[in-house]
């Protein structure tokens, strides 16, 4: 028996779920599960069939990953499936997602690829797709790739492949130094770091290379933490979502301030020499009053996600600006701004977008324009946000919900959905919820905003047990 035929034996134990592959940032599983060789052989495939049709021809796809173990069987599995196509692989190695996306755009590439699972555990991993502009594939898209691949998942094997031109694979890390030059041309000409002592967290990811050159090259000192690429301690107890060590280090180092990557460095979270967390709203706030000073923010319209928080929606106002909430997920801020001519989004979580400099959300950039801001502005970032606004007390729960069928299926839970009517009528205009289904980890978030803490606290416990009665067991 061949190895693509004991493969195929193995899948038929290994279904498929019944439920969408594709959530609001690719695809995301525990890595060996529905994420493994033979699934990625299949997926590299059938996506390579779908871009080849897109472009209307043969060409080239960039491949990018972060540090986790898996990510090599990954990414060669995908290759071998895009080279089976016809199509050629330029294999990035080691790299941020945006890395992808700029390299994707800037070349004759019909398509991008990064293996990464982001901000989550090191166990778990992910694919993601762009189109030839590096940006992510249109869900049409992608929902042809997961038709063909479920209509022929059990019965695909390798050795029927018949093709008369076999694609090439190369190995091109070189490309990366590209990159990094975009990075350095996006910020002011004179932007010099001189003088500023950054902490840097690398999370043990995609961005160990990447950040602390640019940032050097600039003139800043640079304190790195985690900054080796390891798969096993990736997103570990630092990165953008576990703050303390950072924290830690800007006080020891008496830095300026500091900022965290999460595993793929598409996002970041700053924080100030007095180790509060200068998250995605402050850096729009930021960003977004710079450019309307500058007269480059259309409409004076920031784009954000209905997890921005109401202390920046109000402070913005407050300035003569205005702002539009999309779903949470950076494709959805993408796609409010290119329907509405906004050139500045984000996330609260620090996936921010600007159109002048790219079209993918960019922990990096983000980072290096507002370093280059406080630089400019002559005072620390502390002093920006005292200056700045006040932030109302929020809280964010995650209930972990395995079934994947009641995870999509949430809304259908009337005691869940009485539950919150309840909350919020007892609220009113003093606070506001956000119950959803995480579209990358298998977990149900709570989020409770209000004008006091002991009411955050109170709904969100209140809405967290009802969560965990109906939806958990």
């Amino acid at each position: 028996m061949s190895i693509s035929s004991q493969l195929l034996s193995r899948s038929k134990t290994n279904s498929l779920p019944k439920t969408p592959l594709f959530g609001t940032d690719g695809i995301r599983s525990k890595a060996g599960e529905l994420l493994n060789a033979n699934f990625a052989l299949q997926l590299g495939y059938w996506a390579g069939k779908v871009l080849q049709e897109t472009a209307d021809g043969l060409g080239a796809i960039v491949i990018g990953q972060d540090s986790r173990n898996s990510s090599d069987m990954l990414g060669m599995a995908i290759a071998a499936g895009l080279t089976a196509t016809g199509l050629e692989v330029w294999h990035l190695g080691l790299c941020p997602t945006p890395c992808v996306a700029s390299v994707t755009s800037t070349s004759d590439a019909i398509g991008g690829i990064m293996i990464s699972a982001s901000h989550n555990p090191p166990e778990d991993n992910g694919i993601k797709f762009f189109g030839s502009d590096g940006i992510k594939l249109a869900d049409e898209l992608n929902q042809e790739i997961e038709r063909r691949l479920r209509a022929n998942y059990d019965d695909f094997s390798i050795d029927r492949v018949s093709n008369n031109h076999w694609g090439k694979h190369y190995h091109r890390p070189y490309l990366v130094n590209d990159y990094e030059e975009v990075l350095k041309q996006s910020l002011p000409s004179n932007t010099n770091f001189q003088g500023m002592r950054i902490v840097l967290d690398l999370a043990w990811g995609a961005s160990v290379s990447v950040a602390p050159e640019v940032f050097q090259a600039l003139g800043a000192e640079v304190i790195p933490l985690h900054n080796q690429p390891n798969g096993d301690r990736i997103n570990v107890n630092c990165g953008s979502t576990h703050l303390g060590k950072l924290r830690q280090a800007i006080k020891e180092h008496k830095a300026d301030l500091g900022f965290a990557f999460d595993g793929d460095a598409d996002r970041v979270m700053g924080i100030d020499c007095q180790g509060r967390v200068v998250d995605g709203d402050y850096i729009l706030y930021f960003w977004g009053n710079k450019l309307k000073q500058q007269g480059q923010l259309p409409n004076d319209l920031i784009i954000a996600t209905v997890m921005a928080n109401l202390g920046f929606e109000r402070a913005w106002s407050k300035l003569g600006g205005k702002l539009t909430r999309t779903k949470v997920g950076d494709r959805h801020v993408q796609a409010e701004m290119f329907r509405s001519g906004a050139m500045l989004g984000g996330e609260q979580s620090g996936h921010i977008l600007c159109h002048y400099h790219g079209v993918s959300g960019d922990g990096i950039q983000t980072a290096l324009h507002l370093a280059s801001l406080v630089k400019q502005s002559g005072v620390s970032l502390t002093e920006l946000v005292d200056g700045s606004f006040q932030t109302y007390p929020q809280l964010l729960k995650n209930v972990l919900v395995e079934d994947r069928e009641k995870r999509s299926k949430w809304q259908q839970c009337e005691p869940v959905k009485n539950a919150i009517a309840n909350a919020q009528k007892a609220m009113g205009n003093d606070g506001r919820i956000l119950v959803r289904a995480s579209g990358t980890e298998p977990v149900i978030r709570v989020m409770v905003e209000a004008v006091s803490q002991d009411l955050v606290s109170l709904w969100t416990n209140k809405l967290v047990h009802v969560v965990e009665q109906n939806l958990a067991v």
